[in-house]
Parts: C-alpha cells; sequence; structure tokens
C-alpha cells in the first residue's frame, strides 16, 4: 500500500479522491434509469418482465414472479444447515439491539387544559431491495428487514434480482423468511425500484425503499425520492482505522482488506501516529495478497483508494478520521475509549483489536447499513427510525385557548396572515 506523511494538501487531495465514487458522479447513467422508471410506470409489469428477461435473462411473469412457499421449503433443503442456525443467532443478537431503538408515542397533560404530544405510527409498507449478481448478501436482509419488523411495519415486500432460470439464491430465501418478509418479488435493478415507487399488476406501491444495490439501483432510488422515501443513496465500502505503535499490524492489516475485498471502488485507510506500524501493515498487506483468493479485486481498490497515512500527532489523525466520515471506523491505539469520545463523524465505530470490522457486519447486533461517501456528518446507520413517522398532537380547551388567543392574533396579524388571526377569534366573539 501506499505509504504518505499526513499534511493539509494529502488530506485535501484524498477527500477529493473519495468523492470521486460518489453515486452522483455517475450523471452519464442516469437519462438509462430514467427511461426505465417511465416505462415501469407506464407499462408497469409488462415493462418489469421485459427488463428482467433483458438484464438477468429469465423469463419472468405474473404466475411466476412471487416467491412461493414451495420455494421456500426448497431453499431450505438446499441451503447449509450450519448456516441456518448462524442466520438465526444474529437475527436474535440484532432483535435485541434494534429493540433498545424503540420510539412509543408520548403526551403531556396540564392543569391549565392544554395537552400536547406525539404519536409515533409505524410505516404501513416498505420495500427492501437485496442485490444479486456477483455477491449474494443474506446479512444484508436481515439488516434492513429487522429494524421494519421492530417498527411494527406491517407489510415488508422484498424484490431480488432472479437468475437465469428464474431463481432466487436459497440463502437470500432462508434469511428473508427467518426475518418475517412479507412477499418477496424476483425483480431486481432500477426497475425494482420502479415497481416498489409507483406499484404494478403484481407488486404493491411501497412507503419507503431501503437497501443497497449497484449503481442503477442508488439512482433509481434517488430518481423516486419524493414519490416514496428511501433510506439513503448507497456508494461503495469503506473503512478507515486509526492506529498508534501499539496496534497488530496483521490485525490492522487484515481489516483493511476486509473492506477492500468488496469492489474496486472500496476505499480502505490507515491513519498511524507509527512510521514503523506502517511499514509493517504494508508488508502484511502484501503477504496476505498471495493468500487470499479475492486478490485481483483487492489489488484494485487499494491502489485506486487504499492509503497509509504518518500522522504527527493522534489528534491530526482523529481529526482526518472526522474530515473522512468513514463507513467503518476502527480504533486501535493504546486508550481507545479516549479517541472514541472525540469522533464526531462515522458510521460505525469499533473499539479494541477484537472488534475487527465484519463483527459488525455480521454478528453484533448494530446495523451494518451504514453512511457511506463522507455522508456520516449528516446521516445515521439504518434504525427503527427509518421505519416510523410521527404526528404531533395539540389538543386546547377553550379556558386554555382563551388565555392566549390575543397573542396568536397578534402574531398572525404581523404575518398579514388575517384568516389565521380569524380562525382563532372568532371563537371568542
Amino acid at each position: 500500500m501506499r505509504i504518505q506523511r499526513l499534511d493539509a494538501n494529502t488530506r485535501q487531495n484524498l477527500l477529493e479522491d473519495l468523492l470521486k465514487r460518489s453515486p452522483n458522479n455517475y450523471g452519464e447513467y442516469e437519462k438509462g434509469v430514467a427511461e426505465i422508471l417511465a416505462r415501469v410506470k407506464r407499462e408497469k409489469d409488462e415493462a418489469v418482465f421485459e427488463y428482467t428477461r433483458k438484464f438477468d435473462q429469465a423469463v419472468i411473469s405474473a404466475a411466476n414472479i412471487k416467491v412461493t412457499e414451495d420455494e421456500i421449503k426448497e431453499a431450505y433443503e438446499l441451503a447449509d444447515p450450519a448456516l441456518v442456525e448462524i442466520i438465526r443467532k444474529a437475527l436474535k443478537n440484532i432483535e435485541a439491539y434494534h429493540e433498545k431503538q424503540r420510539q412509543y408515542s408520548w403526551f403531556d397533560s396540564k392543569p391549565d387544559g392544554t395537552m400536547l404530544g406525539q404519536k409515533v405510527t409505524p410505516l404501513k409498507r416498505v420495500g427492501v431491495y437485496v442485490p444479486g449478481g456477483k455477491a449474494v448478501y443474506p446479512s444484508s436482509v436481515l439488516m434492513n428487514i429487522m429494524p421494519a419488523k421492530v417498527a411494527g411495519v406491517e407489510e415488508i415486500i422484498m424484490v431480488t434480482p432472479p437468475d437465469k432460470d428464474g431463481k432466487v439464491t436459497p440463502n437470500t430465501l432462508v434469511a428473508a423468511h427467518e426475518v418475517g418478509a412479507t412477499a418477496i418479488y424476483k425483480v431486481g435493478g432500477a426497475q425494482a425500484i420502479g415497481a416498489l415507487a409507483y406499484g404494478t399488476q403484481s407488486i404493491p406501491k411501497v412507503d419507503k425503499i431501503v437497501g443497497p444495490g449497484n449503481i442503477y439501483v442508488a439512482l433509481a432510488k434517488k430518481a423516486v425520492y419524493g414519490h416514496v422515501s428511501i433510506d439513503a443513496i448507497a456508494g461503495p465500502s469503506e473503512i478507515l482505522v486509526i492506529a498508534d505503535e501499539s496496534a497488530n499490524p496483521r490485525y490492522v492489516a487484515a481489516d483493511l482488506l476486509s473492506q477492500a475485498e468488496h469492489d474496486e471502488l472500496a476505499s480502505a485507510i490507515l491513519v498511524t501516529t507509527s512510521e514503523e506500524l506502517a511499514e509493517q501493515v504494508s508488508d502484511q498487506v502484501d503477504a496476505f495478497l498471495k493468500e487470499l483468493p479475492r486478490s485481483g479485486i483487492i489489488s484494485k481498490s487499494l491502489d485506486n483508494y487504499g492509503y497509509i497515512l504518518i500522522a504527527d500527532s493522534m489528534e491530526d489523525a482523529i481529526e482526518t478520521a472526522n474530515e473522512i466520515a468513514s463507513e467503518h471506523l476502527e480504533i486501535q491505539t493504546k486508550d481507545p475509549y479516549d479517541v472514541m469520545t472525540k469522533i464526531r463523524n462515522a458510521g460505525a465505530i469499533f473499539i479494541g483489536e477484537y472488534s475487527s470490522e465484519p463483527l459488525g457486519d455480521y454478528f453484533a447486533g448494530p446495523n451494518h447499513v451504514l453512511p457511506t461517501n463522507g455522508t456520516a456528518k449528516f446521516f445515521s446507520p439504518l434504525s427503527v427510525d427509518d421505519f416510523i413517522k410521527k404526528s404531533s398532537i395539540i389538543a386546547y380547551s377553550r379556558n386554555a385557548l382563551e388565555a392566549i388567543h390575543e397573542d396568536i392574533e397578534d402574531f398572525a396579524k404581523a404575518e398579514q396572515l388575517t384568516a389565521h388571526a380569524n380562525s382563532i377569534k372568532v371563537r371568542f366573539e
């Protein structure tokens, strides 16, 4: 991996380099995505079936687009029983964590006749996109559906692309059934997002769409925002490790590569105060690349967006981490909890040398759907909050309103909204 001394220029160049990976910079795909969405909106099922034949080479119709109970049963027969048990163990952790995020309605009544509150209501129907193709991630099925279940969403509609035989990967089906998807449809790509956003004869319109996907899926979600809500526009995966001389270079190297193997656009960055550690980690990376099956993808990722940065102080390292606002942030230092208190921007923070990033991907419980491309400065991980909405509650008695009605009327008149003032005034004529 390339080793650079961290300074203001290095940091600025790095930030500009990482932002090139944003889905907002892939405008050349937007026209094609817009055409797909327009056809799905206009032609509904017919367009969905045609695009599925074109992109997935699968013959899908109204008769077989929805996954049946027999197909789910077959998936359990094909899946590794050991994996099914692991999925069940992970689900317990994921559910327990998200249960702590529950929000409840509240009401505050006072003797003067006022009652204010907030009513929390789960969304009625949500859509979950699950990728297919190059990689299959049953863990993402669990992470996207479980917070919706905990929130109390009535209908969870999952879409995922089929293979050329019209089948869905068994592990994906098993995960969806275990976590409680209401219905599963065999459609992927921008056409799946269009179907969820607008509704077709086979696929119901949803209130919100969540889940990761390729650039076409990301741009489609961006385009339908407003017709429905979305979670976020997911970018390539990324990890940043803050380490000092106490860190184990083999652990650090292994953790960096855990994200670099996702794809050529993934980012893996080490920021360290130790030149010796920097050299050792670089050597360990080279050694791992000779062993790992996905070394081709990893090498391209590291060539494009892999960095080892040597900082003059831990304060500089922390400042850089906050500027990058990485999806995953590991802290492997002598006092990791002290460093953690100074981190403002990160999707998920992993503390200590035995809290490696894959722990969060699969098993610990916190959600692995995280903000990317610097959006951790203003976005949060997927959570129960994403599947609820809140309504304000206001109730005043006549006596309570009478005490303040002139103030409201004067305020409305100051804004020249006389009908507003009149709405209050008529009650005390």
